[in-house]
């Protein structure tokens, strides 16, 4: 097996140093003593110990879990059922069903975040929770059909017809043999969902409503009046969470593999 060129370990080197650099130069900030945050001046856990008596960014993180949460459950069951009837049935049309169901991850954010706008103001309904929470599950519904159709694809139809032949009916057969087989594409997807909803900024700005910030809305604002170390602990709080969450889907999902 012949080695690898040193330019090459020279230029992979530079990709991980151009994209994670940023990550720790603000984690470092992050236990900066001045509040300044420009040069290091002395080492404090004192902004992180602020986040927790900060009743503004308890409040966003609720809103975030609630929309998180919510988008979540209703996408994993109206993604999987979606994976389920794209795999296994047969249909005029199907790939033309399948290129529209996964086109919110293709199209720019922003223009689904201006579409849900001028829908909600269209038909009349005020902004707040519920369209965040709407909003949501347009994009996650596509990830968790994406990641689990990945899983159903890889299923054996012939199990659930030998739960038929034993006497299952077919729903009987799809909860008892073809669900926990589907189970860990199901917990990767609606992980990663959950992860996306809570890092969504672009369509959360345009269909939230006075009194639902959401997480990064309040990093936002918080920003305006300059970048300070409770910032970087904050935004260093959420990589560690989002960050967790995704090993564990990546994990889920090589062990489903």
């Amino acid at each position: 097996m012949l080695a690898k060129p040193f330019w090459l370990h020279l230029y992979a080197l530079g990709i991980y140093a151009f994209m994670y650099i940023p990550i720790f130069v603000l984690v470092f900030f992050s236990f900066e003593q001045s509040r300044l945050a420009v040069k290091f001046t002395g080492f404090t856990f004192d902004w992180y110990l602020k986040l927790f008596h900060n009743d503004d960014i308890g409040l966003a993180l609720a809103n975030s879990l609630i929309v998180a949460v919510l988008a979540v459950l209703v996408s994993s069951v109206m993604g999987t059922m979606a994976a389920v009837g794209l795999t296994r049935l047969h249909f005029k049309g199907k790939g033309a069903y399948r290129g529209l169901l996964l086109l919110p991850i293709i199209i720019p954010e922003i223009a689904m975040a201006v579409a849900a706008l001028i829908l909600f103001i269209a038909i009349g309904v005020p902004l707040g929770l519920a369209t965040i929470v709407v909003s949501h599950i347009v994009f996650c519904v596509a990830y968790v059909t994406l990641t689990v159709m990945g899983r159903m694809e890889g299923l054996d139809p012939r199990l659930e017809e030998a739960a038929q032949d034993l006497g299952a009916s077919p729903l009987s057969a799809f909860f008892r043999v073809s669900l926990p087989l589907l189970a860990p594409g199901i917990v990767a997807g609606a992980l990663l969902a959950f992860v996306l909803s809570l890092d969504d900024f672009v369509i959360t700005q345009f269909t939230a409503g006075v009194g639902s910030t959401t997480l990064p809305l309040r990093i936002f604002s918080m920003v305006k009046f300059g970048v300070s170390p409770e910032i970087n602990a904050l935004s260093t709080l959420m990589i560690l969470v989002t960050g967790g969450i995704t090993l564990i889907a990546e994990t889920v999902r090589q062990r489903k593999a």
